[in-house]
């Protein structure tokens, strides 16, 4: 007979993230569910989570289609991190969008935009934001 053996909690999975302010959210692949979390921001199509999300338009490779709605979710799922809920941030291979939202989020919370890109890369992905308008679209966060 087979062992049993547990899922990884929130906090023992990768692609956690402490924003300046101490909250936390998770990069991930839209496909690579391993745990619920209490909030969903989805940046590309794929499965729907069981749990409350919202989904922004966000082409492979670009920036969002609709700035004000992506900023708003943006700042929602920043609302919720702060209230402690476990919030993730997924596109389809967890990269480009997803290290581009974490990096709004940073700039969100407190984190000045010229350094949000090297903040992303250190503690998320070493190839998150991967594309020169992304990196421009973050300097107009704020």
């Amino acid at each position: 007979m087979g062992r049993v053996t547990a899922s990884p909690s929130w906090s023992e999975q990768s692609g956690l993230l402490v924003l300046p302010s101490g909250a936390t959210v998770r990069g991930r692949r839209v496909a690579a569910v391993t745990s619920p979390a209490d909030f969903a921001l989805l940046l590309a199509p794929g499965p729907v989570p069981a749990w409350p999300h919202r989904r922004i338009r966000w082409p492979d490779f670009w920036v969002p289609t609709d700035r004000a709605d992506a900023l708003d979710a943006l700042r929602a799922a920043l609302r919720r991190a702060h209230d402690g809920a476990r919030v993730e941030v997924a596109c389809r291979g967890g990269v480009g969008r997803t290290g581009t939202a974490l990096a709004a989020l940073a700039i969100l919370d407190g984190l000045p935009a010229e350094r949000a890109v090297a903040w992303v890369r250190e503690g998320y992905h070493p190839k998150a934001v991967e594309t020169p308008w992304q990196r421009r679209w973050l300097r107009r966060v704020a």
